[in-house]
């Protein structure tokens, strides 16, 4: 059997081509480390999650501790993988020594002294609180910038430099400022960088980002790949639709949208550009769907963990409430590619070259351990133990494979290392957004940033949630997710608030405006990362990206007016919501792409449809009528006028 993405395919993408896309996330410069210092990495890797897998299971510890070990080993682990500039790549130089001892120094502290520093931390703390803030937060900054770029550390240093210049600030801005040692000790406390931030990390995301792992070292990626192809290779214009597919599959056991483009788009991207679809067109279909997987069920993005710890609600009520957003995006991704295959006379991947259907199947028990992820977490179990076992059962998953794909000791230790060193990023990550929103919490801007908006978007909540949907998409350009929905939450939210959006209607609105941002022109990470293994120029890529994500920049707006969206209401209201959005998407795809009714439209009915396609997504009996009459109209006008032809 021929592979599609082989040179018959007619292009490849290299291993350097996909270092570089995901660099476009994280812009750290990974270094090689052998000998004994890639031994020491790899074993402490591995004990690292083990030590989080029996906390979180098996032997709680003080919140605090805990959390200082997950930031302070972590960086110990961050600062031996990331080189602070690109001439240091291979091996540990001295400063990085000290860097790493300083992180266990930092982390020896709070456990000596936590008795003390619970009581007065931020209120009335002592030179050497001040002191290990200081290095605390520094290094902190440092791995984030080596890890994931410099947007995030310059946002936070901006940040940290307001929490001083408060009383010369003007308007809203305005505040008597704050003493050193008391900014530092607060913001290096569970008020700051180990908040709910780095709680969440501490717990979920490493958890989330292990079962991933381990899903992966079991072939479940090249299982969800190959059941791609194989259900959707061969249908017209299938390679793009095995993107949207695996985009679903595989998209829900990864957190970060470049690092989707980068695992499945070397397979796609080729396999699109071989049926005919231009760099542009290919890139743009991969990162779209791509980006969809940090919203889809049961393992949603980072944040949607955040989201919980800040809603005080089970993680499973945000994973239900995102399943008809998640069918929505993903039928416009599916549409949009069936449409441009038509317009384009584009085709599928012969059968004869395609891995049989009947023959993935039988590797279906790699599925087994997302299958009981989800049943375990409906059932009433912790995200915990539900995880826990989950890794479980995806080892168990390859003992059942061929030998080749079987797990055994070294396998499991390797792929606890690994572990470790993919969950380091996240961590800095959400550890410098504590520096954000500890800031926000001490020096009140949130609730005047909150009152600001208010006073602008007057009593209209439409006009409250575009601003809200500005400033996320602000902050999500060049900056991941997670930050951006945890900046974003601790800032807009609350304003939503007061005008009466319900809570969680409010962040998932923040929540899917930081996961698209990262499709966004002017600065889109992951169809930046897209084209550059495409070859593709980047803003075109952009552009098209918008186009084929445009109902997901429409839909969140619907949960206010709408909640059904939400899986809130009665059964037959959520069913018609659904049908009738679908619809909708439906027709948006059919506006933007310009073909409906088996042929070109011109303008005019591009216009007519687009404004269909609202009316049937707006949840309403009378919006659906008027949907529905617009899309019939087009439809027997264009019928009326000439007969059906192809592209």
């Amino acid at each position: 059997m021929k592979n599609p993405t082989t040179p018959g395919a007619g292009e490849t993408i290299s291993a350097e081509q996909a270092d570089k896309a995901m660099e476009i996330e994280f812009g750290g410069l990974k270094r090689t480390l052998g000998g004994w210092q890639g031994q020491a990495l790899a074993w402490l890797g591995a004990a690292y999650v083990v030590a989080h897998l029996l906390v979180l299971n098996i032997h709680p510890i003080d919140p605090w501790v805990f959390r200082a070990f997950h930031v302070s080993v972590g960086s110990v682990i961050g600062f031996a993988i990331y080189a602070a500039a690109p001439v240091h790549r291979e091996g540990i130089p001295w400063y990085d020594w000290v860097m790493m001892a300083a992180s266990v120094a930092v982390l020896a502290y709070i456990a000596i002294n936590l008795d003390d520093l619970l009581f007065r931390a931020g209120v009335l703390p002592t030179f050497w609180d001040m002191i290990v803030g200081i290095a605390g937060t520094a290094m902190v900054l440092e791995l984030t910038r080596r890890a994931a770029g410099l947007a995030l550390p310059i946002l936070a240093g901006i940040f940290i430099v307001y929490s001083f210049l408060g009383p010369v600030m003007p308007g809203v801005l305005h505040h008597n400022g704050i003493p050193a040692d008391t900014f530092f000790s607060y913001i290096y406390s569970m008020q700051g960088i180990h908040g709910i931030t780095t709680d969440v990390s501490a717990t979920y995301i490493i958890l989330f980002v292990a079962f991933a792992c381990f899903l992966n070292a079991s072939k479940a990626g090249d299982f969800f790949n190959d059941l791609s192809i194989a259900l959707v290779g061969w249908a017209r214009g299938g390679p793009a639709k095995v993107a949207v597919v695996s985009g679903v599959l595989f998209g829900t056991i990864s957190g970060s949208a470049v690092g989707n483009v980068v695992a499945s788009g070397m397979i796609t991207i080729p396999m699109m550009r071989r049926v005919g679809y231009d760099r542009a067109t290919a890139a743009a279909v991969e990162a779209t769907s791509s980006t969809g997987g940090q919203i889809t069920p049961p393992i949603m993005g980072a944040g949607a963990f955040i989201m919980a710890e800040i809603l005080g609600i089970p993680y499973t009520d945000i994973a239900v409430a995102a399943i008809i957003p998640t069918i929505l995006f993903y039928l416009a991704c599916y549409v949009h590619a069936d449409l441009h295959a038509r317009k384009h006379g584009l085709s599928g991947i012969p059968r004869n070259e395609l891995p049989p259907l009947l023959a993935v199947l039988k590797r279906g028990h790699l599925m087994l351990p997302i299958v009981l992820l989800i049943g375990l977490l409906l059932s009433g179990y912790s995200v915990f133990r539900a995880g826990a076992i989950g890794i479980i059962a995806a080892i168990v998953a390859s003992w059942l494979s061929g030998r080749v794909e079987r797990m055994g000791p070294r396998a499991v230790f390797e792929t606890l290392s690994v572990s470790a060193r993919e969950a380091v990023q996240l961590m800095a990550i959400c550890a410098c957004a504590g520096i954000i929103v500890g800031v926000i919490a001490l020096t009140g801007i949130g609730g005047r940033f909150s009152n600001m908006v208010l006073a602008i978007a007057g009593e209209s909540r439409f006009l409250a949630l575009v601003f809200a949907m500005l400033i996320t998409l602000v902050l999500g350009m060049g900056m991941p997710t997670t930050a951006a929905y945890a900046v974003a939450a601790s800032v807009v939210a609350p304003g939503l608030a007061q005008l009466g959006v319900p809570a969680l209607t409010a962040h998932l609105f923040i929540f899917y405006y930081a996961v698209i941002s990262a499709i966004t022109p002017p600065v889109a990470l992951a169809s930046f990362a897209a084209a550059g293994m495409a070859n593709a120029d980047p803003w075109k890529t952009s552009l098209i990206a918008l186009k084929l994500g445009l109902a997901t920049f429409i839909v969140p707006f619907m949960f206010f007016f709408g909640p059904e969206l939400l899986m809130r209401g009665e059964w037959p209201a959520i069913i018609q919501v659904l049908v009738t959005a679908s619809i909708g998407v439906y027709l948006l795809a059919a506006s933007t792409e310009g073909w409906y009714a088996a042929r070109r439209i011109d303008m005019v009915s591009r216009a007519v449809l687009f404004g269909s396609a609202l009316c049937l997504i707006v949840p309403g009996m009378i919006t659906d009528l008027i949907g529905a009459a617009g899309a019939l109209a087009v439809y027997g006008w264009h019928q009326f006028r000439a007969p059906a032809r192809t592209a």
